[in-house]
């Protein structure tokens, strides 16, 4: 278990509670005067400030406010997932018309559901690789390393006293010829533990090559050098991801004012609110997928032909509804959204990996 996303996990949770208005019944005890700010009070809440006029002081509240903060367990939830599910275009349209007391935000959904699946990811258990790199040091570099360790080695062997601590140093010398054997000598730096035919010991191979040439300069050569790595670099690359996923949100507003650009009364709020909504469908269907893949592949199979064939007729169903569109300004309308779904995901893989194995 990765313990990074766990406490992601959480402090999505956390983040996400502290988004969300509090609902429900508070207390039944009233004293008529809030404890806050002072006011009269005549029912659960006071009108002023919006704190409960119950104030409960016991454990079980508080491990109650737990779950809320990190799960949002409460009746909110059973309304806007089926509705997120099967009529998004209503969840949208409400949402952006202020009926928002009943349903769960679509910024808090969207933080808990993206940490919440890289929370439950980092229970798989990925296969093991066979990819070891013996050194990342290459070139020029790795054969200065490889000669100062073979001269201090000497040089303690012709001051050394004692047969024992020769017959010592001379195992360490032989011990770093092996070495520097093994890689393939220190002038290509390729590890001997990277099996031939997997995926990690080509990318390590080219990424060496690349290295190692001269005429590559500046951030091409730091990536080179992360990616000798490649096991390393995949796992940079995954918590990336997941820490820069909100980054899909400011990526896709811009597209979808481009197709309404016309229209005064849809505001960039509105955009948001779809593109938040449609998101999180998207995480929780893959997380779905995912889950009965886990159980059996068939099932897995079949589920992700779902979540294929399913998300633009959601995303179809959602534009329509949400915006409160005829038949053809819907269909010219997702023609150019599933293009512009293509360009956003370009521009964010991109941003991952500069970020990732760029920098």
């Amino acid at each position: 278990m990765d313990i990074d996303a766990a406490g992601g996990a959480v402090t999505a949770g956390i983040v996400a509670g502290a988004i969300e208005k509090p609902t429900g019944k508070a207390g039944e005890d009233h004293a008529g005067v809030c404890a806050d700010c002072g006011s009269e009070t005549s029912g659960n809440f006071c009108s002023n400030c919006g704190q409960p006029t119950h104030v409960h002081r016991t454990l079980l509240h508080l491990g109650e406010e737990v779950l809320h903060g990190v799960m949002h367990f409460d009746a909110r939830i059973w309304r806007t997932l089926p509705l997120l599910a099967f009529n998004p275009g209503k969840l949208t349209r409400e949402w952006i018309h202020g009926k928002r007391t009943r349903y769960v935000s679509p910024l808090a959904m969207f933080l808990f559901t993206v940490f919440v699946t890289f929370f439950a990811l980092s229970f798989v258990h990925m296969p093991e690789s066979n990819f070891h790199p013996v050194s990342t040091v290459a070139g020029e570099e790795g054969a200065a390393e490889f000669e100062r360790g073979r001269q201090e080695i000497a040089t303690a062997r012709a001051q050394a006293t004692t047969a024992a601590d020769k017959a010592a140093l001379e195992v360490a010398d032989n011990v770093l010829a092996g070495m520097s054997k093994t890689t393939g000598g220190a002038e290509t730096g390729h590890s001997a533990d990277a099996e031939p035919d997997s995926w990690q010991g080509a990318v390590s191979e080219i990424a060496t090559d690349v290295y190692n040439d001269p005429n590559v300069t500046g951030g091409a050569k730091k990536a080179a050098k992360k990616l000798m790595n490649p096991d390393l670099a995949v796992y940079k690359i995954q918590q990336t991801f997941y820490k820069f996923a909100f980054l899909l949100v400011p990526l896709s507003i811009p597209f979808m004012a481009l197709l309404f650009l016309w229209r005064r009364k849809t505001t960039l709020y509105d955009h948001g609110v779809f593109v938040l909504y449609s998101l999180t469908f998207v995480v929780m269907a893959g997380l779905i997928a995912i889950g009965l893949g886990l159980i059996h592949p068939a099932l897995g199979a079949v589920a992700w032909f779902a979540v294929i064939v399913g998300t633009p007729i959601h995303q179809f169903a959602q534009l329509k509804g949400g915006y409160e569109l005829g038949w053809w300004s819907t269909i010219w309308r997702y023609v150019f959204l599933q293009n512009f779904c293509f360009i956003v995901v370009g521009l964010f893989v991109t941003a991952i990996l500069y970020l990732a194995v760029g920098v």
